[in-house]
C-alpha cells in the first residue's frame, strides 16, 4: 500500500468470534518478555520477606547515580518537539497526503488523556502539592512561597515533559508505520539507524525492553489506583486498608477490563474513555464551583506564569549544590515512570493519530493535555491549599500519614462527600480499565510483530500480567516497591528515547527531501522486495512476524 493510501477500514477491527482463539504472536520477543516478567512475579511472591529492602537499595542506587540522566534526557525530549512544532516538517501528515482521521477529535483527545494522566492525577492530584507545601528543599514550609513553589514543581512533574516524551514516542511510531508503510513497533522507529537489522536481534531486544518497561509502567498506575480505590471504599464502607483486599481489588478490577477488551478499541477503549473523561469533569466542576472558586481561577493565571518564568531553572535542577536526596522521591521517580510509561501511550497514541498532520498531532499531543492537567492540579491543588492555609487545615497532615486517601479528604470539606466520593470511586475505575486494556493492547501489538489489531486471547493474558505485577509490587513493598520498578526499567529505555529522537529527525528529513532524491523510502521499497513480509490487511503496513 503507498503512504497516500487510508486504512481499510472494513477491517479495522476483527471480531471476537474470529480473534478469540488466535494466538499470533512474535515467538522471540512474546515468550521472553512474558518469561521476564512471570519469572520477577515469582521472586517476589517467593521472597517475600527480603523484597522491600532490595526494592528500596535498587531505587536509591539508581536514583542516586542516574538521576542526571533522567533529567538530561527529558529537556533533550520536550527541545526536539518544540523544534518539530515550529519546524519545516509540521504539515506532513501521518498516513500521506490524502489520510483522514479515524476518530473525532473529541474521541482522539479522550483516549489519549485516559491513557497518559487519568489515575496518576487523580492519586496526586491532592497529595502533591500538599507534600511540596509542607516540605522541600527549595523555601521554609508551610510559607505563602511554599505554597507558590509546590505548584510550580507540581506543574513540572506533570506539565510539558511528560506530554513531550509521549509526543515525540507516539510521533515516531506513527511516522514510520503510516507513512514508511513498517511494522506497528518500538523497533521501527529505529530503522534509520538499523537498517533491515531491527527485523533481527537488535530490533528484538529493543522490542523486549519496550515490553517490560510498559508493563511496569501500566502496574505501577494500576498498583496507585487500586490503593486509591481501596482508600475510597474504607471511607464510604469502613472495609479497612490492606495489601490483601488491595489484590482482592485488582483481580475485581481486572474482571471488569475483560468487557473492553471484548468490545475492542472503538466500542470498548473509545466510549470508556469518553465516559470516564465526562466524570472527572463533573467532579472537577463541582470543585471549582463549592470550593473557592475566585481563588482557584486566580491561582491557575499565576501558576502557569510561574510555572513558564522558572521553567528552564527548574527542569535543570539537580541537588548539586544541596547535596540532598529529595529528588529521588520525586522528579526522578516521575521522569522515569513517564519514560517506562513512553512505549505505552506513545503507541495507543500513533494507533489513534492516523491521518493527523505532524503540527496537528504535536498541538494536540503537547499542549492540549497540558492545559486540562494545569486545570485539574490547579482546581484540587490550590483548592486543598486554599482550605489549609485559610480554613481549618488538616489535610497535609492527612496526606502525609495516607496518600491514597487524600482526594476524599478534601472531598469531606464540601456537602455531598459520600455522592462525590462515590463518584470519585467511579472515576479511579474507569481509568484504571481503560489503563489496563490500552496497556495490554499495546503490548500485545509490540509481542504479536506490529499486527495494529492484535487478537483477544493474547490481550487478555497481558491484561491478567498487568494486575499479577500490580499485586506481587504491592504485596512485596507497597509504593517504595511501585517507584523501583519504575524507575529501573526506566533507565535503559532513557537510552533508547535519545536515539530515537535522532532517528526520527534523519527519517523526517529523508521523507521531506525531493523525490528524485528520497533515499529513505527507496532503501524501504529495496528492503522489502528482498525481505517479503507478510501484509497486514487493515493498514497496509509489513509485520515483523
Amino acid at each position: 500500500m503507498e503512504k497516500n493510501q487510508e486504512p481499510d477500514k472494513t477491517n479495522a477491527e476483527s471480531s471476537p468470534e474470529e480473534s478469540w482463539f488466535q494466538l499470533d504472536v512474535h515467538p522471540q520477543v512474546f515468550f521472553i518478555s512474558a518469561a521476564l516478567i512471570i519469572l520477577f512475579v515469582a521472586a517476589t511472591i517467593v521472597f517475600q520477606q527480603y523484597v522491600g529492602d532490595i526494592f528500596q537499595q535498587m531505587q536509591s542506587r539508581t536514583s542516586e547515580y542516574a538521576g542526571w540522566l533522567f533529567i538530561w534526557t527529558v529537556n533533550i525530549v520536550l527541545v526536539f518537539i518544540l523544534v518539530l512544532l515550529a519546524g519545516r516538517f509540521g504539515d506532513i501528515r501521518l498516513g500521506g497526503p490524502d489520510a483522514r482521521p479515524e476518530f473525532s477529535t473529541l474521541g482522539w483527545f479522550s483516549m489519549l488523556f485516559s491513557a497518559g494522566m487519568g489515575i496518576g492525577l487523580l492519586f496526586y492530584g491532592v497529595a502533591e502539592p500538599m507534600f511540596h507545601y509542607a516540605a522541600n528543599p527549595l523555601t521554609e514550609p508551610g510559607t505563602t512561597e511554599a505554597a507558590r513553589k509546590a505548584m510550580d514543581i507540581t506543574f513540572l512533574h506533570w506539565g510539558l515533559h511528560p506530554w513531550a516524551i509521549y509526543a515525540m514516542v507516539g510521533l515516531s511510531l506513527a511516522f514510520f508505520a503510516f507513512n514508511k508503510g513498517l511494522p506497528l513497533s518500538i523497533r521501527t522507529a529505529f530503522y534509520p539507524l538499523l537498517g533491515e537489522r531491527i527485523y533481527g536481534w537488535a530490533g528484538n531486544t529493543i522490542d523486549i525492553l519496550a515490553t517490560v518497561a510498559t508493563l511496569f509502567g501500566v502496574a505501577t498506575s494500576l498498583g496507585l489506583g487500586v490503593q486509591q480505590v481501596n482508600a475510597g471504599l474504607d471511607y464510604l464502607l469502613g472495609i479497612g486498608q490492606s495489601p490483601m483486599i488491595q489484590v482482592i481489588l485488582i483481580g475485581c478490577i481486572t474482571g471488569v477490563a475483560t468487557w473492553s477488551v471484548i468490545k475492542g478499541l472503538d466500542k470498548g477503549i473509545r466510549r470508556l474513555s469518553e465516559i470516564n473523561i465526562g466524570f472527572a469533569a463533573l467532579l472537577a466542576l463541582f470543585v471549582m464551583l463549592v470550593g473557592p472558586t475566585l481563588f482557584v481561577m486566580d491561582a491557575l493565571l499565576e501558576n502557569i506564569g510561574y510555572y513558564l518564568q522558572h521553567l528552564p531553572q527548574l527542569s535543570t535542577w539537580n541537588e548539586t549544590y544541596e547535596h540532598t536526596e529529595w529528588q529521588q522521591g520525586w522528579t526522578i521517580f516521575y521522569w522515569s515512570w513517564w519514560i517506562a510509561w513512553s512505549p505505552f501511550v506513545g503507541m495507543f497514541i500513533a494507533r489513534v493519530s492516523y491521518g493527523r498532520s505532524i503540527r496537528q498531532f504535536i498541538l494536540g499531543v503537547l499542549l492540549v493535555p497540558t492545559m486540562v492537567t494545569f486545570l485539574w492540579v490547579t482546581i484540587f491543588g490550590n483548592t486543598a491549599l486554599f482550605i489549609e492555609m485559610f480554613g481549618g487545615g488538616g489535610i497535609a497532615r492527612a496526606v502525609q500519614e495516607n496518600i491514597p486517601v487524600s482526594l476524599f479528604v478534601l472531598l469531606e470539606n464540601f456537602p455531598l462527600s459520600m455522592l462525590t466520593s462515590s463518584l470519585a470511586i467511579i472515576v479511579i475505575i474507569t481509568f484504571f480499565v481503560t489503563s489496563s486494556d490500552s496497556g495490554s493492547m499495546v503490548i500485545d501489538i509490540i509481542t504479536s510483530g506490529g499486527n495494529p489489531n492484535p487478537p483477544v486471547l493474547s490481550r487478555l493474558f497481558w491484561a491478567i500480567l498487568e494486575g499479577a505485577v500490580a499485586a506481587s509490587l504491592l504485596v512485596g513493598g507497597g509504593l517504595v516497591a511501585l517507584q523501583t520498578a519504575t524507575i529501573t526499567t526506566g533507565l535503559p529505555f532513557a537510552l533508547v528515547l535519545l536515539g530515537m529522537c535522532f532517528a526520527l529527525y534523519r527519517g523526517l528529513s529523508e521523507y521531506a527531501a525531493p523525490k528524485e532524491i528520497r533515499i529513505g523510502d527507496r532503501e524501504t521499497r529495496e528492503f522489502r522486495i528482498k525481505h517479503k513480509p507478510p501484509l497486514d490487511k487493515t493498514f497496509g503496513r509489513r509485520r515483523l512476524w
